[in-house]
């Protein structure tokens, strides 16, 4: 099935974190909580200015890496996958590759 997201609204898959601590301590599935980061995996066009009805195109693209807030999202299920919806506003930020920051540097 495919999905397109409407309006300023991103669909995106959860990235696992770490099952170690940086000291070695294995974390229970238990004990974790639901990882914030997460891929672009789908954007809808942008919002609409309701001043002047022009699109406002977002800021993030297929394939950024992102942080959002914990409860900032819609759990969904497609395709057997169990991705997340949310609205631009409450992506905090795109994670960008160290070694692509220095090549541009």
């Amino acid at each position: 099935m495919r999905f397109k997201p409407l309006h300023d609204r991103v669909l995106v898959r959860r990235l696992e974190e770490e099952e170690k601590t940086r000291g070695g301590i294995i974390i229970p599935d238990t004990a974790k909580e639901k990882p914030m980061q997460g891929e672009v995996i789908a954007a809808g066009p942008g919002a609409v200015d309701e001043k002047t009805g022009k699109r406002i195109a977002l800021d993030v693209r297929v394939g950024d890496r992102i942080l959002f807030g914990k409860w900032s999202s819609t759990e969904v299920k497609i395709d057997g996958q169990e991705l997340v919806i949310m609205k631009e506003s409450d992506i905090m930020g795109v994670i960008e590759d160290a070694a692509v920051t220095r090549k541009a540097a």
